[in-house]
Order: C-alpha cells, then sequence, then structure tokens
C-alpha cells in the first residue's frame, strides 16, 4: 500500500506536468507537454539512438563500479584488519572523500583525455569510497570473542576470513555498493556531459543546444526509469544473497 501510494505520487506529478503545459499554466517553448515528451522518447527508443547511448551510459557504469567497488572492498578489509594499514590508507580516504566529481574532471581530462579512461576513471572513483568506507565498517563490527575463539581452536587465518569475517561484513558490502550504485549513473552521465562524444549524458547535451526538448526531456525520464530499475534489481539480488541475514534480523538475533 504504502508503494502504491508513492505511485500515485508520481502519477499525479505527471498529470500536473501535462496539465501545466496544455492549459497554459507554464507559458514556455521549453516546457512541452508530457506527451510530446512521451512520442518523442518513444521515437528516439525506436530508431535505437537512444537505446544505444544509453547501452553505453550503463556499460561504463557497471565497468566502473565493478573495478571501484573491488578497490573498495580490497582497501576496506585492509584498513579493518591491520591498524597500520588504516593509519596509513585513512587519512588520505578521508582527504579525497569529500573533493566534488566535477573538480577531478579537469585533471583526469589533462591526464587521460576525453576517452572511456577518463569515464570509467571517475565512476570508479565516486564508487570507491562508499564501498571502502562501508566494509572497513563492516569488518572492524566482527565479534573479536568469534576470531579469538576460532583462532584458539586453530582455524588458519583464510578459514576464519571465509567463515566468520566475510559473511559478516557482507551486508555491509552491499549496502555500499548500492550506494555507489547510484553514484556510477550519476557520475558517468556528468562525465558524458562535459566530455566526449557517446552515451546519454552527450545526448542531453545535444539536444539542449539543438532547442529540442521533448527529446531532452524524454532523456531524463529513460534515465530515471533505468537508475529505478537498476536500484530494483540490486535489491533483489541483495535479497538473494542475505537470506540468512534476513532471517536472522527477523528472529532478532
Amino acid at each position: 500500500m504504502r508503494r502504491g501510494a508513492g505511485w500515485l505520487l508520481v502519477a499525479a506529478l505527471l498529470l500536473l506536468w501535462e496539465a501545466s503545459a496544455r492549459l497554459g499554466w507554464v507559458v514556455s517553448p521549453n516546457w512541452p507537454p508530457l506527451s510530446a515528451v512521451l512520442a518523442a522518447g518513444w521515437q528516439d527508443l525506436a530508431s535505437g539512438e537512444l537505446a544505444l547511448r544509453l547501452a553505453g551510459t550503463l556499460w561504463r557504469a557497471a565497468v566502473g563500479l565493478g573495478i571501484g567497488s573491488a578497490a573498495g572492498i580490497a582497501a576496506g578489509l585492509a584498513m579493518a584488519l591491520s591498524r597500520a594499514v588504516a593509519l596509513s590508507l585513512g587519512p588520505l580516504v578521508e582527504l579525497l572523500r569529500p573533493v566534488p566529481v566535477p573538480a577531478i574532471i579537469p585533471p583526469l581530462i589533462l591526464l587521460l583525455g576525453v576517452d572511456d579512461a577518463m569515464k570509467l576513471a571517475i565512476i570508479a572513483l565516486s564508487a570507491f569510497f562508499p564501498v571502502a568506507i562501508s566494509t572497513h565498517q563492516g569488518a572492524a563490527s566482527v565479534d573479536p570473542t568469534l576470531v579469538a575463539s576460532a583462532r584458539t581452536l586453530g582455524v588458519p587465518g583464510w578459514r576464519i576470513m571465509l567463515a566468520i569475517t566475510w559473511p559478516a561484513t557482507l551486508p555491509f558490502i552491499l549496502a555500499g555498493m548500492r550506494v555507489s550504485l547510484a553514484l556510477a549513473l550519476v557520475v558517468g552521465v556528468v562525465g558524458e556531459m562535459i566530455a566526449g562524444d557517446s552515451g546519454i549524458g552527450h545526448y542531453l547535451v545535444l539536444m539542449q543546444f539543438a532547442v529540442r526538448a521533448p527529446e531532452m526531456y524524454a532523456a531524463i525520464l529513460v534515465l530515471a526509469a533505468s537508475g529505478y530499475a537498476l536500484n530494483r534489481g540490486f535489491i533483489a539480488i541483495e535479497r538473494k544473497l542475505l537470506f540468512w541475514y534476513s532471517a536472522a534480523a527477523r528472529e532478532g538475533r
């Protein structure tokens, strides 16, 4: 019922958009009615142009997310398991984490150019910090009694990692990756808008310069729908991977 209420609000806002343009509440050539936007979006999707650009954006977001998440998991575990690594790497992470992504793009353009390498770098960098911090928090919160008991029983370090540390840290890792998923899509589009000749971000800029408002808004709606679908898909995967975690939470363990 709560989700239905949310969709009713979305539908109401879309109807308000249509009415504001059709009834003259907003008089502007750059505020087309929703029906015109949907028609333009369907035409661009049918032609394949918008679909190809969206596929390129999603591919770069997926690759960058994978690279950043892998590096974040490794860094987070290292900081949690080694005090020396935490003391040396922690200040660097906290120093770079607040830097806005648009501020990083100009030097990366000078270093990597405007091709996919630059876009993948900023996506991976944006995905790195949430995953690294979540992984660090998860691994650091593992009950030390469990680890000490396993060591007392002579369990090897690699088995402690697989049987105790990793399962306890996995919910935190997935939470960080879920945050990074949205960041990867946002940062990827921003990178395409600033530098590049492909992707849906570049398409948005082209439609803006061409004063083709319906196509521009249609691309934004496609991005919104894609982001929602990715988030719901990730939640479904998360529930499959963490079925034991949800059951334990329900039982109050």
